[in-house]
């Protein structure tokens, strides 16, 4: 069975605290369980059907650190840009700053396609790890 790369990525791109998301290793399908949008029932079916047919989890949000993909992209940069995101992720409230100083950098564009070519690399290499054949 292969599973589409993209249907990996979209799913870890969706990734919070309050859901996990696993891959039915018999049908290859994409399965979210969540306290957000579930019942208890709804989750136990759920877990009940990954159970009989198999699955793999995918990375959850900690895996993914988001923090490290905003690093090595300020790292990636120089001059004024570096210097102010650099300046922008220390401390509480890092990731809005970031946000907020890519804006006004204008480097918006620059920024998600680092971010989706990171996120590429940690679905291949999700993948592989649990041998998973992927299109």
């Amino acid at each position: 069975m292969k599973v589409k790369l993209a249907d990996i990525i979209d799913a870890i791109e969706f990734i919070d605290p309050l859901s996990n998301y696993f891959l039915d290793m018999e049908t290859g399908e994409i399965i979210m369980i969540s306290q957000m949008i579930m019942t208890p029932e709804e989750m136990e079916a759920a877990y009940n059907t990954l159970d009989e047919h198999g699955f793999c989890s995918l990375p959850t949000q900690y895996e993914l650190r988001d923090y490290d993909i905003m690093s090595s992209f300020v790292d990636s940069l120089s001059g004024t840009a570096h210097n102010r995101l650099a300046s922008a992720i220390s401390g509480r409230g890092a990731f809005r700053r970031f946000k907020d100083e890519v804006q006004r950098l204008g480097i918006e564009d620059q920024w998600y396609s680092w971010h989706n070519e990171a996120y590429k690399r940690k679905a291949v290499r999700w993948c592989e790890e649990n041998g998973i054949e992927y299109e």
